[in-house]
């Protein structure tokens, strides 16, 4: 398991576009949330210890801000050739096993976690209702084996302060998790 950390892409920047297939074969959009005051992209996958620690508590954690307006979305850009317990059919079992709420996609090409220069599982990106970047980062504190709880603390806070207009602080901490599982040949120059 290689870890490692968020690229931090630049507040401010524009949600690039992605068209990606659910787990039901339905093709979600950046403009399916359209509607929504703020939008969370959450790069994800099955099998990385630092998704499975924290998946219940933010599975729950997204139930409760969907109810409160914010859109999220998960996506899935691992080589399932390599990793197979990511694959379609698995994400599909996630999702009901897990009680998802939310979409989760599968980034096949990989081209949508390059435009939003995901690097790690899990990676959260914050956007505003002009789908501009707010927050990049981690979810909390915790990791895998740490005596810290989790408590989505770092992500509440920014989701708090887009929902009620205000800025969100420029004071962010990369996430942390497994890095992306590139197809051969396929790393971008970010992940390097």
């Amino acid at each position: 398991m290689a870890v490692t950390t968020s690229k931090m892409l630049t507040l401010g920047t524009s949600a690039p576009n992605f068209g990606l297939p659910d787990t039901e074969g339905n093709i979600v959009s950046l403009v399916d949330f359209e509607e929504s005051p703020t939008l969370l992209v959450i790069f994800m996958c099955n099998h990385c210890p630092f998704v499975k620690y924290v998946l219940s508590a933010m599975v729950e954690l997204m139930k409760e801000y969907q109810a409160k307006g914010v859109a999220v979305v998960g996506i899935n850009s691992n080589d399932v050739v390599n990793f197979p317990e990511d694959s379609p059919e698995m994400m599909a079992r996630l999702v009901e096993e897990a009680g998802f709420t939310f979409p989760y996609l599968y980034d096949q090409r990989q081209e949508v976690a390059k435009a939003y220069q995901a690097t790690c599982t899990p990676d959260f990106f914050l956007f505003d209702k002009e789908r501009k970047l707010v927050y990049r980062g981690q979810m909390d504190d915790s990791r895998p084996g740490s005596k810290i709880p989790i408590t989505g603390l770092d992500l509440i806070k920014a989701m708090d302060a887009v929902l009620a207009g205000r800025v969100v602080s420029s004071d962010q901490k990369p996430s942390m998790g497994c890095n992306i599982k590139w197809k051969q040949g396929n790393e971008p120059e970010y992940a390097r």
